[in-house]
């Protein structure tokens, strides 16, 4: 069975997220933060989220735990926009993608220099 709906629902719920990320206001969640990828289990009862900082992975860490205190508020928020039967357990994850594809970036650019 195809999965069009799972993926559906985990970009309707990354749109939401980013919303949501928006209006919280614990001093942890600054800067610059980007929601790279969303895995929602096959029953929807579980839903990881992967943030990365352009500030770096201290930084994100940072972010990760503020969002992991405010989970059960982000929970409630996702239940009420979201029309699922049960909002799914929101587990926030620090990820260095961003920092690691300018890195790379940086040596590409001074290759092209040289």
């Amino acid at each position: 069975m195809p999965s069009f709906r799972l993926d559906r629902t985990s970009e309707d719920v990354k749109r939401e997220l980013t919303d949501i990320m928006r209006t919280l206001k614990d001093p942890r969640i600054n800067g610059l933060l980007s929601i790279l990828k969303v895995d929602l289990s096959k029953d929807l009862s579980l839903c990881r989220v992967y943030v990365s900082s352009l500030d770096g992975i201290d930084a994100a860490k940072s972010a990760v735990e503020g969002l992991n205190s405010a989970a059960g508020y982000v929970r409630r928020e996702l239940g009420q926009r979201i029309k699922l039967r049960r909002s799914p357990q929101i587990q926030f994850v620090a990820d260095d993608s961003i920092e690691h594809s300018a890195h790379i970036n940086q040596m590409l650019h001074d290759l092209n220099k040289g």
